[in-house]
């Protein structure tokens, strides 16, 4: 399908079920790479926003002592959060894992990059989510990252002080190269996007959906 030249709309209303809360386990341990799912491998390797193979050293100053395993992400995540400062204008669609590193700031994608990045260097699968997160402000695009450990996939966001649940996945990758929220094959000037999420209480009418 081909757009015709000139100023262009979308809308999109949807009804999605999320958990209210994130599950945690520090009892989880790091799964054995042999015994990794298939589909999972892929997210031990190092890709373009996350050069897993030079962030080695600086994965185990973080997690010191920590237990393999979950344990050790969420020492990844609480670095971040406590370390890395979040800030418009630092980074680009160009910024890694380790430029981040080196300007201590970015945004949401960055804090991701980081943690996927320093996950793998410790040789547990962590992967790209980007989505919506409940009570956002300002509400925009989100994203986060996911580490695979005790059989299974934990959320981590490094942007946030505590875990919370409400978020609305849209797409996984490697990172945000797989994920991007808008691919463009000519010119395209974006002149406003608004994004409202809200929770439909018990009892509430549900929304009609409509595209």
């Amino acid at each position: 399908m081909k757009i015709p030249q000139g100023e262009m709309r979308i809308e999109v209303d949807m009804v999605m079920v999320t958990d209210e809360v994130i599950a945690v386990d520090f009892e989880a341990t790091a799964t054995p790479v042999e015994q990794l799912p298939f589909d999972v491998l892929k997210y031990l390797l190092q890709s373009r926003y996350c050069p897993s193979d030079k962030m080695a050293d600086k994965a185990q100053e973080i997690v010191g002592d920590a237990a393999s395993g979950y344990a050790q992400v969420e020492a990844i995540r609480s670095w971040i959060h406590a370390n890395l400062e979040y800030k418009y204008g630092v980074s680009s669609g160009s910024t890694d894992a380790l430029d981040t590193l080196g300007d201590g700031a970015g945004v949401c994608r960055d804090f991701s990059h980081v943690g996927i990045g320093l996950c793998r260097a410790l040789r547990i699968p962590a992967r790209f989510v980007v989505g919506y997160l409940h009570r956002l402000d300002p509400m925009d695009m989100h994203a986060w990252f996911e580490a695979f450990v005790g059989g299974r996939w934990y959320t981590f966001d490094g942007t946030q002080d505590q875990p919370r649940g409400g978020r609305i996945v849209v797409a996984y990758g490697r990172d945000a190269a797989d994920v991007a929220f808008l691919s463009n094959y000519g010119p395209l000037e974006m002149g406003e996007m608004e994004v409202t999420v809200r929770e439909v209480l018990p009892g509430e009418p549900t929304p009609r959906p409509s595209i």
